[in-house]
């Protein structure tokens, strides 16, 4: 064989070991999903490729065998190609024995480093890239290769499936899709530029609703504005005046014991037809849902569902109201920022390195915006009022402090024992605590 037939067996070696390396590492990094994707949009390769994932016993024999053998032919040719002609130029310089040695040396180098960069790291380096286009080029030739290598693929095969079990490994890799993983491909979408920020934000406050309780995202207690049954008509205005809301509850003596809620745009109608405002009349005032404040949002959108409401009132333990809560006031806390400029902020940015912050702030918010991972005791608490009490055990008082994570929460104004403003200063690197 000539020296340009060598090189040219050896070159197509190469092209072979890589053909098997992209044929492995396309089919493995695959994902499910996009190829099911593709198979939609009419690649019948996408079905092929999935049904090998399914068992894909066979595909990978085919694999190990062809990238050992080619393997083992690439070194036999290359030691047989380069090895002599690198030995004779070695002779120039050194003795004969020491030319022959090094010129093996050279050659194996060479070789090894030839099948290292083309056949291994620059072929599966792409199929990471883009693992489902090239699992649909190759399918065809390995299904091929399958069958024609049936036999030693059968034998090969049987006797992996005995070592498996012998050796008790998992044989199927799990196709099911978790929260986790789909708020992985969202974070990554977002470095990547492909989704938007506040797009990513959006989704992982979906996920959110099942973790978070009400009272992350209800009006509390002293900011709820409500009728008692027995308020006079001119009350009745002046409240609405004063305070416009959609709902308003409306009670029996105190904010504790609710009868129902009364819709604005009702009693905007008998304003219009001169009718007088009385919430004794039973046709205005409506039953109301009351849920206990340890339901997650993801529950509370559910008895919004089961009972046709959007308005519900949250009740503790002890059947005390602590607050109220809206269809929009859960939404506003899916779409985050994304909600319309009048919202309320509960964090405002100071400068680079300091937040002011309402106490009733949700504390998975707080901890968004500072770029926390974690608080002491979370489950204990919802908001970062109650992360202050927690951490100092008692009711805080204006100026009092607290350190975490490389952050300083400072109380700036209390309203009868209620928190109104902290102040986060940041007094470590970011990501120190």
């Amino acid at each position: 064989m000539s020296l340009t037939q060598s090189l040219l067996l050896l070159a197509a070696l190469v092209l072979a070991s890589a053909f098997f390396s992209i044929a492995e590492i396309a089919l493995a990094a695959s994902r499910r999903l996009r190829l099911r994707q593709m198979a939609d949009n009419g690649d019948t390769r996408a079905e092929a490729v999935m049904r090998i994932q399914e068992d894909p016993g066979h595909y990978f024999t085919v694999v190990q065998i062809g990238v050992n053998a080619v393997a083992v032919l690439g070194g036999i040719v290359g030691e047989g190609v380069l090895s002599p002609w690198l030995s004779s130029l070695l002779l120039c310089w050194l003795p004969a024995e020491r030319a022959a040695t090094g010129g093996f040396l050279l050659s194996f180098l060479i070789v090894t480093s030839l099948f290292i960069l083309c056949a291994d790291l620059i072929p599966k380096r792409v199929s990471m890239a883009v693992p489902e286009h090239l699992a649909v080029r190759v399918a065809a030739p390995m299904l091929f290769l399958t069958a024609l290598l049936k036999p030693a693929v059968w034998a090969y095969a049987r006797l992996t499936d005995v070592l498996m079990r012998l050796l008790r490994l998992p044989r199927a890799r799990e196709e099911r899709v978790t929260p986790d993983d789909i708020l992985a491909l969202t974070e990554a979408g977002a470095q990547s530029g492909a989704l938007a920020r506040r797009e990513q934000q959006v989704i992982e406050n979906v996920f959110e609703l099942d973790s978070r309780t009400v009272p992350s995202a209800m009006t509390h207690r002293e900011r709820i504005a409500y009728f008692l049954r027995d308020d006079p008509d001119p009350v009745i205005r002046a409240r609405i005046t004063e305070e416009p809301f959609s709902t308003y509850p409306v009670c029996d003596g105190d904010i504790d014991h609710v009868i129902g809620y009364v819709d604005a745009k009702d009693l905007f109608q008998r304003v219009l037809k001169n009718q007088p405002l009385s919430l004794v009349d039973e046709n205005l005032v409506h039953k109301v849902l009351i849920v206990p404040d340890r339901l997650t949002l993801a529950e509370v959108l559910d008895q919004f569902r089961q009972v046709g409401e959007d308005f519900a009132v949250i009740v503790n333990e002890y059947s005390l109201v602590v607050g109220v809560v809206t269809l929009n006031d859960v939404m506003s806390t899916v779409m985050g920022d994304l909600v319309s400029p009048w919202y309320e902020e509960q964090i405002v940015r100071r400068d680079d390195h300091s937040w002011l912050i309402d106490g009733v702030t949700p504390i998975g918010d707080v901890k968004r915006v500072l770029g926390l991972e974690a608080l002491l005791d979370e489950d204990e608490y919802d908001t970062l009022a109650g992360f202050l009490m927690v951490m100092l055990r008692r009711v805080p008082r204006r100026t009092d402090s607290v350190v975490w994570g490389g952050y300083r929460f400072e109380v700036m104004d209390v309203d009868s024992y209620r928190i109104d403003q902290v102040m986060a200063t940041r007094v470590a690197p970011e990501g120190k605590d």
